[in-house]
């Protein structure tokens, strides 16, 4: 007969928390690979709500809790990515928009986050919202961030591990510039209906972005993202994402989560809110992924 605990320990719940536990101690067992050279992301989905920003902060802090040094250049005017890095960014800090419009060094305007030791911001404000059309008749106006970004590196006594950039949702000059500067595109990917509307067009923008301003960019990463594993929708999703990226698909896939939801509104990402939660280790894992499959790959 069986034990009153035995009864406990077997249900739903507490299976989910034996496994998360013991997930969540593999992640902490693991020392990740550094590259061999700074790796720089722009995480980019012309399809609204689907966790670019989300996926951005909590790649960077996961990858930062493990010892790597990662920068996150917030290129999004609404500056979420700052705000969840718990970086100041009213109109008065000096931001991303000073380096693309004034050329001053992007070294200058890096903040430290409290997220965790290693992990830096290069903060969005409100002004980058008239950015796209003071670009426009700027010199070398696509490659501004890419030169920025190069400057930095080749002066830094100690640059980066990674660089992931993040971007608006919109196609514009911003988002050109971040594709211009990065040499790899992690796309996350919404598991619910028309999944893949926009993935399509998404490579045909980065198609002609390699032809004429960056032969290096690859989509190297696609993470699959708010995944409900009650639905047979979010199943089938996953298996069509998988048969249209089969390399490129991250083993990890972040499920609906109500930490990661609330996580930003105390001005923290998940992995700092609550690193035993399964948005956390989710996220967790898919940086680990992304690690090691960059050393197996030799990036």
């Amino acid at each position: 007969m069986k034990h009153p605990d035995d009864f406990m320990n077997d249900t739903p719940l507490a299976r989910e928390l034996s496994e998360g536990t013991a997930r969540l101690a593999a992640i902490d067992a693991m020392v990740l690979p550094k590259p061999q050279r700074t790796r720089v992301f722009t995480i980019s989905n012309q399809k609204g709500g689907v966790g670019k920003t989300t996926t951005t902060v909590n790649i960077a802090a996961a990858l930062a809790s493990k010892g790597l040094s990662v920068l996150v250049i917030d290129l999004d005017p609404q500056g979420n990515a700052s705000t969840a890095l718990g970086i100041e960014h009213h109109a008065q800090v000096q931001s991303i928009y000073e380096v693309l419009v004034n050329d001053i060094p992007l070294e200058s305007v890096i903040k430290v986050s409290p997220e965790a030791p290693g992990l830096t911001c290069v903060p969005a404000t409100i002004n980058l919202t008239g950015a796209e059309l003071e670009l426009v008749s700027l010199v070398a106006r696509e490659q501004r961030l890419r030169n920025a970004i190069d400057h930095y590196l080749e002066t830094t006594i100690t640059p980066p591990d990674y660089i992931f950039i993040d971007c608006p949702p919109s196609l514009g000059l911003l988002t050109i510039n971040a594709w211009v500067a990065a040499k790899e595109v992690l796309v996350p990917i919404q598991c619910e209906y028309y999944a893949l509307e926009g993935v399509e067009q998404l490579q045909n923008y980065i198609a002609m972005i390699r032809k004429a301003l960056n032969r290096d960019l690859v989509v190297s990463t696609v993470l699959l993202t708010m995944f409900d594993s009650r639905t047979r929708l979010a199943l089938d999703v996953a298996n069509e994402v998988r048969g249209y990226f089969p390399k490129e698909v991250l083993n990890s896939v972040i499920p609906r989560s109500v930490r990661v939801s609330e996580a930003p509104s105390y001005g923290k990402t998940v992995v700092s809110y609550d690193r035993r939660s399964a948005g956390a280790i989710a996220y967790l894992e898919a940086a680990a992924e992304i690690a090691i499959r960059g050393a197996q790959s030799g990036r």
